[in-house]
């Protein structure tokens, strides 16, 4: 994994190589002998699940070298009668060792490490060089041995959500009224409950069909579902809550109200062996206070069901005291598959990172703005190198543009999902000289070589630009050209195009790309070739900002939102169409933030609270942003950054660069100080340092005097 941020975080200037290049199990090697002897201990304050453990991973081989398969699991003290987690292992001498505590769970069929939730400080714990007079557990107050908490450095918590592996996320949404049920049931509030069942060890076991047998009584088809439960995780969220995160399913599911938007993440191994059982709960209309509720229905969703990684299922709901039907239920799903071979560590991870000084920022829209709208005057083709290059000339903090895949899967920047091809050489484009194609139905090359057209110079016969000789203003420039050839101290926002439904029923455009596939694609490319830069996605598509954000662990992810507006057609899913959900959204999913519609924030800009209050970083973009006094005023409100056109016109920073390079600088600074800390103790006698404590003491003081000033660097 490249380095990212790290001059400006913690000065650490290892290289995170990719650490495994198979997706297969790695065997783990013997842990190393080590010159002293550590105890870990940490209380853990939350409950842990079944399947769940807490493990330890950190820089040095005894604790895996941050790699999440290699960590080392601790053990809860008394017997379990204590919430203190605890591990005696051997470290290295000569050296600090930093470490992170994580909550995981390990498939009992293949072992592998699933990763639930890992501390994300920017600083990870450390273990200072071992003095001669310590005990050999490390210093204590009276011998009493130090407890760490569970994710809580310094009173800082950052506890978050961890990412795929080799396992895989179903997720179950339940929106939009979806249940249509008898007339007797109709206004009663169900309850939806979702259960994982082990089909391979049914077929070992039990006989499928018998299992299935509408025939049998309900104490015996849930006796036997019970039977058949498999390794998995099922968590629920319900987005008409304010607080919406995701939490475990009570014993009789969670309640469906109208206009609500359930969402159940269910964690598997082996997708392709598990089944969901699906069941209905509602109350008796003259229920006392402590009467359970009783079986409406149920229905049964195989593994053939869900071939895709996105879907609508149109079920019916079985009776099931009677085994009828009982009417007909709509669920959309969403598999989340991992991104293989995994090139994510321990190390660190900016998934909810945010520096505090970062206030603000100037993002050149699609770089120096958009260049095809009639009343633009930008000479300049939008998502071009030439135009990246020029929102960085100018002082942008941050480039926006739009990434989708070529046909033979390259990522290229281009906005519009449609292109104009020339069907004859001329120098006047008459009505039938042009095609409107699809852009991912041309290759790389073909969208490199053959004579295209912007959507609106095919739709007005009007060629706008005549430079595609220039290669810095050809069309469709790689991802992975803008990641290496423009300046790598400007940030950027990668915008994911993908097609939508809207609401009336239309797609935006026809998608024949899986999408987990589509977002691997892009992945690979920016984990390969980011560097140091900062990088933050987002999209309008809420399941795709879901893909991203579980695929990976170290760039953060933002839910763009349409908001309420009169300018574009709203969507089928609700999640987009207002700030207030896509807060929500943004919220349960542990994004970073959300990237607002100016028009939205500007009709109502006490929504701006909504998220702030959340700890949720805000974005925004629209035409509304291209004006000085707006721009401006966004600021007032705490805007994070605003995403604008012509950097060089309406940016009003007096020295024209980066913030971030601005934090290098400082950050180099630290980086110097640190070298020569090191210099100096390669100088000093060997022998006479091991001995000498005073010496340990004033180097270990040195090397922390050096951490605390790269970090005001970051953070100041």
């Amino acid at each position: 994994m490249q380095r990212w941020w790290f001059l400006e975080e913690n000065g650490d200037a290892k290289d995170v190589s990719a650490k495994q290049e198979s997706s297969g199990k790695k065997s783990k090697p013997p842990k190393p002998s080590g010159d002293r002897r550590h105890t870990f201990r940490v209380l853990v304050t939350c409950e842990l699940l079944k399947d769940e453990t807490v493990a330890v991973t950190g820089s040095c081989e005894a604790l895996g070298n941050w790699d999440p398969e290699q960590c080392v699991q601790l053990h809860p003290e008394n017997d379990g009668t204590s919430n203190v987690w605890r591990l005696e292992t051997e470290l290295p001498r000569e050296v600090s060792v930093t470490y992170r505590y994580l909550i995981c769970s390990i498939d009992p069929t293949t072992e592998n490490v699933h990763v639930r939730r890992f501390e994300t400080h920017l600083v990870p714990r450390q273990i200072p060089v071992w003095l001669a007079d310590e005990t050999a557990d490390g210093p204590g107050k009276g011998g009493e041995l130090k407890i760490d908490t569970l994710g809580d450095i310094n009173g800082n918590v950052k506890l978050d959500k961890g990412w795929l592996t080799t396992e895989t996320i179903v997720q179950f949404k339940f929106f939009d009224n979806p249940f249509s049920v008898k007339d007797r049931i109709k206004n009663r509030l169900l309850y939806v409950k979702i259960t994982t069942m082990n089909l391979r060890i049914n077929a070992e076991k039990q006989n499928l069909s018998t299992l299935l047998d509408e025939s049998l009584s309900n104490d015996t088809r849930e006796n036997a579902a019970e039977s058949a439960t498999t390794y998995s995780f099922t968590e629920v969220t319900s987005l008409g809550n304010p607080n919406a995160s995701y939490e475990q399913q009570s014993q009789f599911g969670c309640p469906y109200n109208k206009d609500d938007f359930l969402i159940f993440n269910v964690t598997v191994a082996e997708p392709e062996n598990v089944a969901y059982l699906v069941d209905l709960y509602a109350y008796s209309s003259k229920s006392k206070e402590d009467e359970l509720p009783y079986h409406l229905g149920y229905h049964y969703i195989l593994p053939n069901f869900l071939k895709t990684s996105e879907g609508v299922l149109e079920l019916p709901v079985t009776c099931a005291s009677k085994h009828r039907p009982l009417g007909m239920m709509r669920i959309e799903y969403l598999k989340v598959t991992p991104l293989l071979p995994s090139r994510c560590t321990l190390e660190r991870s900016y998934i909810r990172y945010w520096n505090k000084r970062w206030a603000g920022l100037d993002v050149g829209h699609r770089g120096s703005g958009t260049s095809f709208k009639a009343s633009d005057g930008n000479v300049i083709r939008e998502n071009t190198i030439a135009s990246l290059k020029k929102a960085v000339t100018h002082g942008a903090d941050m480039v926006e543009f739009d990434v989708q895949l070529s046909k033979d899967l390259v990522p290229v920047i281009y906005h519009d999902f449609d292109i104009y091809v020339s069907l004859k050489r001329k120098t006047t484009l008459e009505t039938n000289d042009m095609l409107e194609l699809p852009m991912r139905e041309l290759t790389l090359e073909q969208l490199r070589n053959l004579k295209v057209y912007h959507v609106v110079e095919g739709r007005n016969r009007e060629a706008k630009f005549f430079d595609e000789d220039l290669e810095e203003h050809q069309p469709f420039p790689q991802l992975a050209e803008a990641l290496e050839l423009i300046d790598p101290h400007c940030g950027f926002n990668i915008e994911i195009k993908w097609s939508q439904k809207l609401k009336d029923g239309r797609m935006e455009s026809e998608m024949t790309f899986d999408s987990n596939l589509y977002v691997d694609c892009i992945l690979r490319v920016v984990l390969e070739k980011a560097g140091d830069r900062r990088i933050v996605f987002s999209c309008f598509d809420a399941d795709i900002c879901t893909l991203l954000r579980l695929k990976q662990n170290l760039y953060p992810v933002m839910f763009l939102t349409l908001g309420v507006t009169s300018r574009y057609p709203s969507y089928h899913d609700p999640r987009c169409n207002s700030i207030e959900m896509a807060v929500r959204n943004a919220y349960a999913t542990e994004l970073l933030g959300i990237v607002a519609h100016t028009e939205d924030l500007l009709r109502d800009q006490t929504q701006v609270n909504l998220a702030t209050e959340k700890g949720l970083i805000v974005f925004c973009w629209g035409d509304d942003n291209n004006c000085k006094d707006t721009i401006k005023h966004l600021k007032s409100l705490g805007i994070h950054a605003i995403i604008y056109d012509k950097m060089d016109i309406y940016s009003d920073k007096a020295v024209k660069e980066s913030v971030f390079l601005v934090g290098a600088r400082e950050s180099q600074a630290a980086l110097l100080q640190q070298i020569d800390i090191e210099n100096r103790y390669e100088q000093t006698n060997q022998h006479e340092f091991l001995n000498d404590k005073d010496v340990r003491l004033n180097r270990d003081k040195m090397s922390s005097s050096s951490a605390t000033a790269m970090s005001v660097a970051s953070s100041s």
